[in-house]
């Protein structure tokens, strides 16, 4: 199947009960089973069914099927937020002692989650750059993951997954890569040699900026013999990590999805294909306009003059997704900026329908040192756009009013 097809069609089969084209919503916390004996075997895996919506529950278990489906996947495990999402890959797999390399240019709330694991004696070895060149030096027995965005948030740095993945495999090491950015519109992780897939589902998977939600998808593709932490999943054999994070770390946090927020996911993922092909048109349009524009630096990985165009070439089939940042020369011009805007919504999110802007520096990363800001693309003066679908044109008008007003 093509992909706005596939997002129709892949694992999501009617309802054989009522014919209902799209799963309900079943909000409610317990499920009923004929006998005792039965609720037991569905309690312990023996037989198919549910139990308890923090286990399992049947909208959940539809949106979790659909996106292992598009991301190509053998198990997919839905979370409360992103950063739930992102928490669970990591501690399925890692325990005291362990060390994990990440991208120094993460997410404001992804690098205090990394402050956060040295309390339980995890440490995190950061690089500029995920690149073979920055990562292997630092690869040691104690390594367990590497982790990286694939576009990173905002720095717009995409990672070479086919380098990347290469040498860690060849060192028994699993890659986890947040595709939250990406989407499985530009690129499926897997085919390039990601293992782990996160995505914050919050953001363009549902689209219309309605629900708090998260997604972890298994590739199927790495061993998992070599780490201690699912040693008693290994006769799961390529689903060991799978089996361990739905039964263990997942499970006993209690970070689940809700059956409603499940159901907004679901519709919104089938225009997933329609809305990028709009975003990712209007976001190099835009940028395009910001080049023309005197005072004002863009970046956008799909412009030829951009560090990253070669790689959004060979990656994503010159797509270079649906932000784009500015700096507008100083805080005090980019606060004028964003307030002078009519159109554009001042927020703290991506993925929306309409165009979002934020002042990174003092929101998303007030809790982030001048280094780790440098690091991720982020100054005093960034903005960052989230584009959305409205007409290029008042898009266009709205910035440059705001603009000329400085």
């Amino acid at each position: 199947m093509n992909f706005n097809t596939a997002l129709l069609h892949i694992n999501n089969p009617c309802e054989k009960s009522t014919g209902a084209t799209l799963t309900p919503i079943y909000q409610v916390s317990a499920f009923a089973q004929e006998s005792a004996e039965q609720l037991e075997n569905v309690f312990n895996n023996r037989a198919p069914g549910f139990a308890y919506s923090r286990i399992s529950n049947p909208t959940i278990a539809s949106f979790e099927n659909r996106m292992c489906g598009i991301e190509k996947g053998i198990g997919a495990v839905a979370c409360s937020s992103g950063m739930a999402a992102v928490t669970m890959s990591l501690l399925n797999i890692l325990q005291a002692g362990d060390e994990v390399i990440a991208s120094a240019g993460l997410f404001g709330g992804t690098i205090d989650l990394f402050s956060d694991l040295e309390a339980f004696g995890i440490t995190t070895r950061f690089v500029k750059h995920v690149t073979a060149e920055e990562v292997e030096p630092l690869i040691n027995e104690r390594t367990k993951a590497v982790f990286a965005e694939l576009i990173g948030n905002p720095s717009l740095e995409i990672v070479d997954l086919e380098k990347i993945s290469k040498l860690v495999h060849s060192q028994g090491i699993p890659l986890i890569i947040d595709s939250t950015t990406a989407t499985p519109y530009l690129i499926n992780p897997a085919d390039f040699g990601a293992d782990i897939i996160v995505h914050s589902t919050s953001k363009y998977i549902n689209g219309g900026g309605n629900s708090i939600s998260g997604v972890i998808i298994d590739s199927g593709n790495f061993k998992w013999e070599k780490i201690p932490k699912l040693e008693k999943y290994r006769k799961f054999g390529k689903f060991a990590y799978i089996a361990s994070l739905r039964n263990g770390i997942w499970r006993n946090v209690g970070g689940c999805l809700a059956p409603i927020n499940a159901f907004m996911n679901s519709v919104g993922m089938e225009t997933l294909g329609l809305r990028m092909e709009r975003c990712c048109e209007n976001a190099l349009a835009l940028a395009e306009f910001f080049e023309s524009i005197d005072g004002i630096s863009v970046n956008y990985p799909a412009l030829p003059s951009n560090a990253n165009f070669p790689l959004c070439q060979r990656l994503f089939g010159g797509k270079g997704g649906a932000i784009v940042t500015i700096r507008a020369g100083s805080k005090e011009r980019a606060f004028r900026l964003i307030n002078g805007l009519k159109l554009a919504t001042n927020a703290t999110n991506i993925g929306d329908v309409r165009t979002l802007v934020i002042h990174a520096e003092s929101t998303i990363y007030a809790h982030s040192s001048d280094e780790q800001k440098q690091n991720a693309g982020v100054f005093e003066d960034t903005i960052r756009i989230s584009v959305g679908i409205e007409d290029i044109n008042d898009l266009k008008d709205d910035f440059g009013k705001a603009i000329e007003n400085l």
